[in-house]
């Protein structure tokens, strides 16, 4: 056995059927659905129960992130689409074209994760042009989160369904 083969063989590409790849994607969505436009959840939770000063700091930790997202955006978002986009048509190229499993696993979290992004952006510029504040700012907040979430549900589902098949069709028998 060469080097290569048994650091490959150390090195499990088969994302599908690694217990740390699901691990990995429910602390992913599970920690997507917690920061919402960069605040902790359980802030909003907080300032809509105790109002006051949680409340202004709810407010203040949201301007700040949303000025932090929106100037990121104005100065680099023609550069970061196209990597991102380019970086999405190489995972799925090599992924479902050439049936790189590991791609079409990073493929099946990064896609996502994207439209997350387009969504927080659109989400940050509408929370900052309409000036929201107190509750009509927790409301844009929680849905947001809400449409974080079902973005999540269909993606573990997806990529649940396409892990299944993956494993059904890979036999574990060599040869």
């Amino acid at each position: 056995m060469d080097l290569k083969t048994q650091i490959f063989d150390l090195i499990d590409l088969r994302s599908f059927s690694n217990l740390w790849y699901w691990i990995a994607l429910a602390v992913t969505w599970s920690t997507t659905s917690h920061w919402i436009l960069g605040v902790p959840f359980d802030m909003v939770v907080r300032a809509r129960r105790l109002g006051g000063q949680a409340t202004q700091d709810l407010e203040t930790l949201v301007r700040i992130h949303i000025g932090r997202i929106t100037y990121i955006v104005d100065e680099a978002g023609t550069l970061l689409s196209a990597m991102i986009g380019f970086i999405l048509s190489v995972l799925a190229t090599t992924g479902f074209v050439y049936g790189a499993e590991f791609s079409q696993a990073v493929f099946l979290i990064a896609a996502p994760l994207t439209i997350v992004a387009v969504i927080s952006v659109r989400a940050a510029r509408a929370i900052q042009a309409r000036g929201l504040r107190g509750e009509g700012l927790m409301r844009h907040l929680s849905v947001l989160r809400l449409g974080i979430q079902i973005i999540g549900m269909i993606s573990i589902f997806i990529t649940a369904f396409w892990g299944m098949l993956q494993n059904y069709n890979v036999s574990i028998l060599p040869g």
